[in-house]
């Protein structure tokens, strides 16, 4: 019987002590993927593509990367890779995961998973079928702030969580007026499908991995378009049409699958005293619990609300971020990989957290509650 086209990845990744051969898409955050890479033992980055002539020439002698390539496509098309990691703006997320897929290689992409639900279902389909890791590069989750109360829910627990809210609100922080961000083509959207993501997922963890199962949302773009909130980040992709398509705040509630309900909010620009703050939320019938996260810090960012003897207690547990989550992310996926375990991790989770979202554009499009398909 001739082998498949997957068989020579297969038995390489699985087979422990030999190296796995990595190649990334994308030179922004792509170079973080690479300095993840490059500190593992036994994985060896052989391969870059990215359309940046300068940076990927710096980049790649950096790392002593032996392939450097303008075309994601010939990247793919190496025969000795066993990894494709994923760095681009979102509209190539769909055609390079199927292609790389198709060509036996492990995925990891940075989010979102697609661009809509369709796409979203085709790679986790084609994970499937190609007996493929795919993995979305959800690194907030990792948090200490995050682990920990996900801690403190499983082993104390707060009775029955009713109630959420989330969010990550911005002041100025459009990336880009021009960029590819703010491009529909490119990006699929604005603030919710860039910030959602995070904020959405680690929502979902903390929740248990309840389903969303309706959504009515609104959407706006007034700021962008009036010129106003723009970041200081000259070094983003240009847009293919200059302009901003997109929304820079978009407000939803969610029903769950238990009844219980979440108020979700994203914002890129705002005239408020909100300035890069992200929050979650949740009230449960015994007690409740709050991450706050002001301009990213890493210090008292968590408190938890009681009732001790009939009175109102908070609990400020000492909890230390670090940073670095990142690359304990590529770090599990790298596990995954090694594990043999695939069909646990075929992107299952991240494909929920972008039917969401995808039911968020359409609730605001259309102006009703969209429900979300069992």
């Amino acid at each position: 019987m001739a082998s498949s086209p997957s068989a020579g990845p297969a038995s390489r990744s699985s087979s422990p002590g030999t190296p796995l051969r990595v190649g990334v898409v994308g030179l922004g955050m792509g170079s973080v993927h690479v300095e993840a890479y490059a500190a593992m033992p036994d994985v060896e980055v052989i391969a870059l593509a990215g359309k940046e002539v300068d940076r990927l020439a710096e980049l790649g002698a950096e790392y002593a990367v032996p392939h450097l390539l303008a075309d994601w496509a010939d990247l793919v098309a190496l025969p000795d890779l066993d990894i494709v990691s994923i760095a681009t703006p979102n509209a190539l997320h769909h055609p390079i995961t199927m292609a790389a897929l198709a060509a036996g290689k492990h995925v990891f992409c940075e989010k979102p998973l697609a661009l809509d639900t369709a796409q979203a279902r085709e790679m986790v389909a084609a994970a499937v079928e190609h007996d493929r890791v795919l993995e979305v590069a959800f690194n907030h989750r990792r948090r200490a702030d995050i682990q920990y109360a996900k801690r403190y829910l499983d082993e104390v627990g707060i009775g029955r969580i009713y109630h959420a809210r989330a969010s990550w609100k911005r002041r100025a922080g459009i990336p880009g007026l021009r960029s590819w961000f703010t491009s529909k083509r490119m990006a699929g959207g604005g603030a919710l499908i860039d910030l959602g993501p995070h904020v959405l997922d680690s929502l979902l963890f903390l929740l248990g991995e309840r389903k969303v199962v309706a959504v009515s949302a609104v959407a706006h773009g007034e700021l962008g378009r009036a010129g106003y909130g723009a970041m200081d980040r000259s070094e983003q992709m240009a847009s293919d049409t200059g302009a901003f398509e997109v929304e820079d705040l978009a407000s939803a509630l969610f029903r769950f699958d238990d009844g219980s309900s979440a108020a979700f909010e994203i914002t890129w620009a705002g005239h408020t005293v909100d300035d890069e703050d992200i929050s979650i939320e949740l009230l449960g019938v015994d007690g409740g619990l709050r991450v706050f996260v002001p301009r990213y810090a890493s210090d008292d960012t968590l408190r938890i609300f009681r009732d001790v003897a009939g009175r109102p207690v908070d609990i400020a547990p000492d909890v230390h971020v670090p940073g670095g989550e990142h690359p304990l992310v590529i770090a599990e996926f790298i596990e995954h990989v090694r594990s043999g375990q695939w069909q646990h991790h075929r992107g299952d989770f991240a494909l929920h957290r972008t039917e969401v979202l995808d039911a968020c554009y359409r609730s605001a499009a259309e102006g009703r509650e969209i429900r979300l398909e069992p």
